[in-house]
């Protein structure tokens, strides 16, 4: 195991996460996952020594974290926080760039193949066009991909990326997580990284650590996706106080989708109805009566008719 957190108690005054317990190998993706404000930057604070732990240990390759230099760090992580600070008058090859002068005073002339691999992970990330455009003006996708590039340059067996799909959209979002997958079984790099966007994360990590009720729930992600039921469920906004759900049984997205028209449309109590998706039609089931609709449009107009 190269990443080893030993019954920690993790947060600042108080505690946000009581007793962890958990290791990661090189090799491996995880995705951290958890609500707002239950301590995910905060663990990666403490796992790069930012924040001290209020109690226990944690190990990179068996060295205790409280046992390394702030250089020594760098050379064993590279992280890439939400809210980095944009190096003014830089373009993105120079941010790119900068992760190899961890190697380097900051008057030395990069290597020919530093140079080629800094290409490279331009070219991977999808932005040669954008290789001499200042920070600047370069949008918060982009920004965030050039963020990420450095990250890698730096050639530390860790990377860990605080919220790395915030700003981006489907497509440079797949281009980030694959290449961060590719990153970990190529190179055999350790990769953590946070996100909301967990559908779409999961199918590209490994292990899932998932933080709720002061608790670090950690394993492959099919094994803890199957735990927490919450995880699993479609999300049901409440939105309107005057409106009582029937009673839906479909896939998780016709589920949302069904209940968001539903909410949006009526006021009233709708916990008699029924509704059934099969066979692309939905089954409607009120009063002993089943009503068959094709689509969305042919639902709002039949429940109208329902007093």
């Amino acid at each position: 195991m190269h990443l080893k957190i030993q019954q920690a108690d993790i947060g600042y005054n108080t505690t946000l996460i009581s007793d962890a317990d958990t290791h990661l190998n090189l090799g491996e993706v995880c995705l951290l996952i958890g609500n707002n404000g239950v301590g995910k930057t905060t663990l990666i604070k403490s796992i790069l020594h930012q924040i001290p732990l209020l109690s226990g240990d944690i190990f990179i390759n068996g060295k205790n974290i409280r046992q390394f230099s702030v250089k020594e760090m760098a050379e064993q992580i590279a992280v890439v926080f939400s809210n980095a600070v944009v190096p003014k008058n830089h373009t993105a090859e120079d941010l790119i760039s900068l992760g190899k002068y961890i190697y380097y005073p900051f008057y030395f002339e990069l290597k020919k193949q530093d140079k080629e691999e800094v290409f490279h992970i331009i070219e991977e990330l999808d932005l040669l066009q954008y290789r001499h455009t200042l920070l600047k003006n370069l949008s918060d996708g982009n920004l965030q991909k050039a963020f990420i590039g450095r990250a890698i340059t730096q050639n530390s067996p860790i990377i860990i990326l605080d919220e790395p799909t915030t700003h981006l959209d489907e497509k440079n979002k797949i281009i980030i997580l694959k290449t961060l997958r590719k990153l970990a079984k190529e190179q055999n790099k350790l990769i953590l990284f946070s996100s909301h966007d967990w559908r779409l994360a999961k199918e590209f990590a490994d292990k899932i650590w998932y933080i709720k009720d002061r608790a670090l729930f950690s394993g492959i992600v099919e094994d803890v996706l199957l735990q927490h039921d919450e995880l699993l469920n479609p999300t049901l906004f409440e939105i309107n106080g005057k409106f009582v759900a029937p009673k839906i049984t479909a896939p998780d997205t016709y589920k949302e989708m069904l209940y968001s028209l539903l909410q949006k449309n009526f006021q009233k109590d709708l916990s008699s109805l029924y509704f059934n998706f099969q066979h692309n039609s939905w089954l409607i089931t009120a009063d002993s009566k089943t009503q068959q609709c094709e689509s969305f449009e042919e639902i709002i107009k039949f429940v109208k008719t329902i007093h």
